[in-house]
């Protein structure tokens, strides 16, 4: 797979779950590792909506990937974008021009938002996915706090303190359930011209129920212990339109200044320098073992990887992209000792979701869990599997305190609006 002379090169695109979790496995091979990400850390990103809703602070659910690789020899972080793949040659090019060989390539590069074929939505309805997002989102929902606190007109202010998430997933039942319990007791008596708790949060799903992914008797438990919260719960009814005054259900306009996208992702545009066939949602269809049809030398991992197993397609999360990470990492080390590579199985752990404090729902396989007890589950699996001791130790006691005092310590809005 490489001349004598050189040792194996393998090319990772992505620092996520896949990509990291694939070069940390190959850590005693004999190879030579190049990781290419367009940012310089790996992001836990089921504790996102953590940072958006001013509950957590960046560095507490990312690490530097030199940082988390730092005693991995065999690895070369480099921070950059792909914008070529020369498949014949088996080369990567980057954005500024240079060319990266490889004798194996992964690609796990995630995923983006979707609108449905509507993309002019994003501007008015921005969703979530990297920690600029989070921190966008997190300055748009407390600035309409303070834009209504200085507001005289009342149709306006109700507009301001009037919220809507687009899509019942668990990011959807996430951030509804937080930005509820945020209006009624975190920011309980800091204003004087507004009652915070007067907000109106709706969580708006397409579908016949929120988290269709879970059996029907939890997601009505989601649905009462969201209602329970104050939010107001739509489903059966799609979006038909959004702008920066609000959104549109069929025929009737309900004015809403802040708009956030939970609906529908699309695999990130790499695959499409592939030249291969794609599924409706960009992804990739592979074999058995991860490999690109035609071309064993590529893998995918991840939100890009179309992977059917029992009839069913492996779920975009970040449980399956680790383990999707994990087994090429065995693929590669099988190819290049001249043996087949193993077909993927994926093990299916269970779904968990929160809906806000002392709230969640946990599906493990039949075993059902909701309210508190799933609550303290979903908060040690989450703490558990964050990289790094120090972001464990700050995350629990981030939680602790807004546990018993109800405050959020990241409430610091930073940047600026765009037209400014």
């Amino acid at each position: 797979m490489s001349s004598p002379s050189a040792r194996p090169r393998i090319v990772v695109v992505g620092g996520g779950f896949g990509g990291l979790w694939a070069t940390r496995a190959l850590s005693g091979d004999d190879v030579d590792i190049t990781l290419i990400d367009r940012r310089n850390h790996h992001l836990f990103q089921p504790l996102l909506y953590q940072v958006a809703t001013a509950g957590l602070s960046s560095p507490d659910i990312a690490a530097p990937l030199r940082h988390i690789l730092r005693n991995q020899r065999n690895v070369e972080v480099r921070l950059g974008e792909v914008t070529g793949i020369d498949m014949p040659s088996r080369a990567v090019t980057l954005a500024d021009g240079e060319r990266l060989p490889y004798d194996c390539l992964l690609l796990a590069s995630g995923a983006t938002h979707a609108y449905f074929g509507h993309d002019e939505w994003s501007r008015d309805a921005p969703g979530l996915k990297t920690l600029d997002d989070a921190l966008a989102i997190r300055r748009r929902l407390l600035l309409a706090f303070e834009q209504a606190e200085a507001c005289d007109d009342p149709q306006e202010r109700a507009a301001l303190l009037s919220f809507a998430v687009v899509g019942g997933g668990p990011t959807g039942v996430e951030l509804a359930g937080t930005l509820a319990e945020i209006a009624r007791h975190t920011l309980k008596r800091e204003f004087r011209n507004i009652d915070p708790s007067h907000a109106r949060v709706r969580l708006i799903e397409a579908g016949p129920r929120v988290l269709a992914s879970f059996p029907e008797s939890l997601s009505a438990k989601a649905q009462r212990q969201l209602e329970k919260l104050g939010v107001e719960v739509v489903t059966g009814t799609p979006v038909s339109a959004i702008d920066g005054r609000g959104f549109a259900l069929g025929d009737q306009f309900v004015p809403a200044r802040t708009v956030l996208w939970a609906a529908g992702v699309a695999a990130s545009p790499l695959g499409a320098l592939l030249g291969v066939e794609r599924d409706r949602a960009g992804r990739v269809p592979v074999a058995s073992d991860l490999s690109v049809p035609g071309h064993p030398e590529i893998f995918i991992a991840g939100d890009l990887a179309s992977v059917v197993q029992d009839g069913k397609p492996v779920p975009g999360v970040a449980p399956a992209a680790k383990q999707m990470g994990a087994h090429v990492a065995m693929a590669i080390r099988a190819r290049l000792s001249g043996k087949p590579a193993p077909a993927f199985r994926y093990r299916d752990f269970g779904n968990l979701a929160t809906i806000g404090r002392m709230a969640a729902v946990v599906d493990l396989h039949g075993f059902k869990l909701s309210g508190l007890l799933a609550w303290w589950f979903w908060l040690a699996a989450h703490v558990f599997f964050l990289i790094g001791f120090r972001n464990r130790i700050i995350v629990l006691i981030n939680w602790a305190w807004a546990y018993w005092s109800y405050q959020r310590h990241a409430r610091i809005i930073l940047g600026q609006d765009k037209a400014t």
